[in-house]
């Protein structure tokens, strides 16, 4: 797991090596800043941007995502249409949903939060999204998109990461990148988005992960290490080359407790890394309504 929306204070520096922290609140503010200041001038031509979202029965950790990004949106001056379907809501009621808020020219993007109820499929539910609507760029067509190098909505926390670096003078071009971790949502976009030619990005990406018996040769030599496997504590500081960025982007949570892959130790070897709280997690929330202001902005342009 990659979001962490309710995780947004830094933690205290680790007392051993004081490797430089790489808050995520600072270049969350900075993205939101953009985003409210487009969303006044659509306002401005009658235009409200407008971000949709559809939650699936009653778990209490769903609900209070919706929420916080309900204010966020009230505050950046999105109207927020929302969805509310029972935990026993069938595949078709669920499409039913989708179909309309696809429909509603006044909705320019669209969010299922995840995890829905076992019995339904989470995967035909984000097909059935208007990939132009699609606010967490995780439907096949916009991964497309980035393969190939193509303008569309980024999944979120990869883009939040590139953000984070660029924002704190991180230099990527050219450097060796390491991400431990494959997943669909984190690493394998990650490296398409790393390896791309701009200026915050061009590196030399290789990506690693645990079923390599011998992963810890490959994240030894990294410059930049990011953590995207969801193993809490899996990036000890024997893995980390002296001197190198390290990034916690995979998370796993017990109970409301949050259990980040990089131990807090490794701030000992670092020059730079990301806080055990408050790092990649705010960023991933701004990236999700500048996706959205994006998606309000190709509907008018």
């Amino acid at each position: 797991m990659s979001e962490s929306p309710t995780a947004v204070s830094s933690s205290t520096t680790p007392s051993a090596h004081s490797a430089r922290l790489l808050p995520g609140a600072p270049v969350a503010d900075a993205i939101l800043a953009d985003v409210a200041s487009r969303a006044e001038a659509l306002r401005s031509h009658s235009i409200t941007p407008s971000l949709a979202t559809i939650l699936v029965g009653d778990d209490d950790a769903s609900a209070g995502y919706i929420r916080i990004k309900q204010r966020q949106a009230a505050e950046l001056g999105f109207a927020s249409p929302h969805a509310h379907l029972p935990a026993t809501a069938t595949q078709r009621e669920l499409h039913a949903v989708i179909d309309g808020f696809n429909a509603d020219p006044a909705v320019h993007a669209l969010l299922i939060q995840y995890p829905i109820p076992p019995h339904l499929d989470y995967e035909a539910a984000l097909m059935r999204v208007d990939p132009d609507k699609d606010v967490d760029g995780m439907h096949p067509l916009n991964l497309g998109r980035l393969a190939a190098g193509i303008p569309g909505p980024l999944p979120c926390t990869p883009a939040g990461i590139e953000a984070l670096l660029a924002h704190h003078g991180i230099p990527v071009s050219g450097r060796e990148v390491v991400i431990l971790g494959r997943g669909a949502t984190l690493g394998r976009p990650l490296a398409m988005l790393l390896a791309q030619k701009r200026p915050t990005a061009n590196a030399a990406v290789t990506v690693v992960h645990t079923g390599v018996p011998d992963w810890p040769r490959y994240t030894r030599r990294a410059e930049i290490l990011i953590a995207a496997a969801g193993v809490p504590g899996i990036i000890q500081p024997e893995h980390v080359k002296p001197g190198a960025v390290v990034i916690g982007g995979g998370v796993r949570y017990e109970g409301r407790r949050l259990l980040p892959d990089v131990a807090e130790e490794c701030a000992a070897v670092a020059s730079a890394i990301t806080p055990r709280v408050g790092g990649v997690g705010p960023t991933t929330v701004a990236m999700l309504f500048r996706n959205a202001i994006e998606a309000a902005e190709r509907r008018f342009t």
